[in-house]
């Protein structure tokens, strides 16, 4: 696309996340508006904050990735990422509200009565929002550089520089604003050049998405591979390389890739003739139309990789820090109830259009199974299938919405991530809040310029399973369960995040994986979050004389209905 118009699409939705949140800054002055907007966002407003945050780089150019590579299973994520808000609204939503909590820390001591488990759940809010953040830096990098040609590390940069001044600015009141705006630009960023899209599919002639054999690249392609790759060719194929292909330096000279793996250096170019095959990048499988169109076909473990996927996206939700905290921002249990049934209906609306992009990226751009830049296929497809100036323009709308996911995401996991180092590690109020919301984004961005990449939905999985595996059994038995006693509590949060974590750090690290491990490491809810659950019922049930004394108090606090008007305040931890 036009490098100038791909840079006026960023400069736009920058300078809109800059004005919107100075607009914030004017009405936040104490705490309680930095943390939680004073408790006064309306549910509808909530919720378009919650859908911006919410869909993050994962929703607006993973899924649709996935799914090109991997098929119909991949719909879970999105099935998933909707359904666990369900889980969030019938367990969670309201009594959580009620606890009168800023954090989940805060929570966690309200409930336990205990500095060690507050302590604990502040590291686990820390790195689920890190592992949460990497991806979203990684990301703005790939669409910078499809858009400009910058290094990697410059889109990151400059989503973390905008995300810093808003969220020193105002803080949560400030993103509110700002979160509800990009909910809005990322469903139009998708919907009208998926309408041109659809069009353009059916003046085609309509072809059918999934075809009996693997893609094949339509008419003769040249596929610019900008970073090293490790490809699979299944048959014999001639083709003309200008670059590094297996050592050897060619310019404009044919060459056969015979069939087995082959090593391309970044900055080559490689011409296909029209039919052959698709070359896969090496972690990536060649699937055929039947599997690919139907689940649990041609991968390794399917069924396993399948529930375990379920169990982390539908559990998981309960146990982002950036989506919980919202619900302390609503003025009432009965407001809460309501932002999560409006929060379904925006997320289902969004939802129905990155299968679509994926289905089209297999006929139109196969070439990015070769090259891994899946998660590109969003931002390539309005150039590819509608070309001209029309398809410049919407590839500038995809490539707004793509940052305004990256901002919205990023800005209130900033948020949250900030919230407990400011009050935990630092002396807490505004100034510590400021201090912690730097550290807050600058690891990330180091980790994301360090770690290799990963595909985003993957990476942001990874951290649907940790939170899975910790926060929800402690949610669930804190909130339903009398008898969870802070030894319990202390154990399940180190079985079930440290189990889930270390499967992170050693996918994000040493991966991929084959085999079993492959698919345990890779998708590690099914086993760890069960572990997780069991640790605390069963340490909870001996260690009897830890449960905390004033339990009883706390759950009239968190189940009366607000009607009655116990008091409930806002809970304020005893290490502030």
């Amino acid at each position: 696309m036009n490098p100038a118009l791909g840079l006026a699409a960023v400069a736009v939705v920058v300078v809109a996340a800059i004005l919107i949140g100075a607009f914030g800054l004017r009405l936040s002055r104490t705490t309680s508006d930095f943390y939680v907007a004073s408790r006064t966002v309306s549910p509808l407003w909530n919720a378009s904050a919650i859908g911006g945050e919410y869909l993050s780089a994962a929703s607006f150019l993973g899924i649709a990735g996935l799914i090109l590579a991997y098929g119909a299973d991949m719909l879970w994520l999105p099935v998933g990422w909707t359904g666990g808000y369900l889980v969030l609204l019938v367990l969670v939503s309201a009594p959580l509200r009620r606890s009168g909590a800023y954090t989940l820390p805060d929570f966690a001591e309200a409930r336990l009565e205990s500095m060690a488990v507050r302590r604990m759940a502040s590291v686990l809010v820390v790195l689920i929002g890190w592992y949460y953040l990497m991806p979203q830096f990684q990301s703005a990098g790939l669409v910078l550089r499809m858009v400009t040609g910058a290094p990697p590390w410059v889109g990151g940069v400059v989503v973390a520089v905008v995300v810093a001044v808003n969220v020193l600015s105002g803080g949560m009141r400030s993103i509110t604003f700002v979160q509800a705006f990009q909910y809005w630009l990322k469903l139009t960023a998708l919907a009208v050049p998926l309408l041109f899209l659809l069009f353009a599919w059916y003046g085609n002639g309509a072809p059918a998405v999934g075809g009996a054999p693997p893609p094949v690249f339509a008419d003769r392609t040249a596929v610019a591979v900008g970073t090293d790759v490790t490809v699979r060719v299944a048959a014999p194929v001639e083709v003309t390389v200008t670059g590094e292909v297996d050592g050897r330096r060619l310019r404009d000279a044919p060459l056969t890739l015979t069939p087995g793996e082959h090593r391309v250096r970044h900055d080559s170019t490689v011409t296909f003739p029209a039919g052959a095959a698709v070359p896969h990048m090496h972690d990536l499988p060649v699937l055929d139309g039947e599997q690919w169109l139907l689940p649990l076909q041609g991968r390794e473990h399917p069924l396993y990789t399948t529930y375990s996927l379920i169990l982390a996206t539908f559990l998981g939700t309960m146990g982002l820090p950036h989506v919980l905290v919202r619900f302390y921002t609503n003025p009432d249990g009965r407001a809460a109830r309501r932002t999560t049934l409006v929060v379904l209906a925006l997320l289902g609306a969004f939802y129905l259009m990155p299968a679509l992009y994926g289905a089209l990226g297999r006929l139109y751009t196969p070439e990015l199974l070769m090259t891994g830049r899946t998660d590109a296929v969003v931002l390539s497809l309005p150039g590819r299938l509608i070309g001209g100036t029309a398809g410049e323009w919407l590839t500038a709308l995809v490539v707004a919405g793509a940052f305004a996911a990256f901002l919205s995401t990023s800005s209130g996991l900033a948020v949250s991530v900030a919230g407990v180092i400011g009050q935990d590690i630092l002396r807490g109020g505004v100034p510590s809040f400021r201090a912690a919301t730097l550290l807050a984004v600058s690891v990330p961005l180091g980790l994301a310029l360090a770690a290799r990449s990963v595909a985003v939905a993957d990476v942001v999985g990874l951290a649907f399973a940790v939170a899975a595996s910790s926060f929800c059994p402690l949610l669930v038995l804190g909130i339903w369960w009398r008898r969870l006693s802070t030894t319990g509590a202390m154990a399940g949060l180190v079985a079930g995040g440290g189990l889930a974590s270390a499967a992170v750090i050693t996918v994000i690290g040493g991966g991929p994986f084959s085999g079993w491990t492959g698919a345990l490491l890779a998708q590690p809810a099914a086993w760890t979050v069960p572990i997780a659950f069991v640790v605390m019922i069963v340490v909870s049930l001996f260690t009897p004389g830890r449960v905390p004394r004033g339990v009883a108090r706390t759950m009239v606090r968190l189940h009366a209905p607000e009607a009655l008007n116990v008091d409930r305040g806002d809970w304020r931890p005893r290490s502030t």
